[in-house]
């Protein structure tokens, strides 16, 4: 049998095992294809996070599924350097995903970048000053997030460094994430 009649054979084959094999090479197949986009386009192999708070509400909600730009493709555009010319999930300055402290394992924090401070400068009107350069972050959410994340429980006193941050959210699907959610992280 040559190499196109074994093709038409495992194409059209009923046997069980033939159609499951087919079946994983199908999903398989496109896992590639969706890996392989994904880095093309967003410069991540897995460039999707799942809301698990309400801390961003209401642009983006719980189960929400979040498409993220790898940081390394992008500058962050803070809320008061887009204030009246940029906006991101309907409001000013880019949404970024970052590591609280850097840390990893730990889940990441999505959440808005209202501007950017430079080491010894005071992070807020009357606060602390910055032990580091990096970004003040806040929760879009204003009952649950009356104060930036660096007076909170968050980030406390620590500005965000560049290198702690993963990527800048750039589309969402609503609800997908509720099924990711549900699974247990590995």
């Amino acid at each position: 049998m040559d190499l196109k009649e074994t093709y038409h054979t495992f194409k059209e084959s009923d046997n069980f095992f033939v159609s499951l094999a087919r079946d994983i090479l199908t999903v398989l197949l496109a896992v590639l294809i969706f890996a392989s986009f994904s880095q093309l386009v967003f410069g991540m192999w897995t460039p999707m996070v799942a809301v698990e708070s309400g801390s961003m509400e209401p642009h983006m909600n719980i189960g929400d599924i979040i498409f993220i730009q790898s940081i390394d493709r992008t500058d962050v555009i803070t809320y008061n350097e887009g204030y009246n010319n940029y906006t991101s999930f309907d409001n000013y300055g880019d949404v970024i995903l970052y590591r609280p402290y850097g840390q990893e394992g730990v889940t990441p924090i999505i959440h808005r970048a209202m501007y950017y401070v430079e080491e010894g400068e005071t992070m807020w009107e009357g606060g602390p000053v910055a032990p580091h350069s990096g970004y003040i972050t806040k929760g879009d959410n204003q009952r649950t997030n009356k104060y930036y994340d660096q007076q909170g429980q968050v980030s406390y006193l620590m500005p965000v460094k560049e290198e702690w941050i993963i990527g800048i959210a750039r589309y969402r699907i609503p609800y997908v994430g509720y099924l990711r959610l549900l699974l247990p992280s590995f």
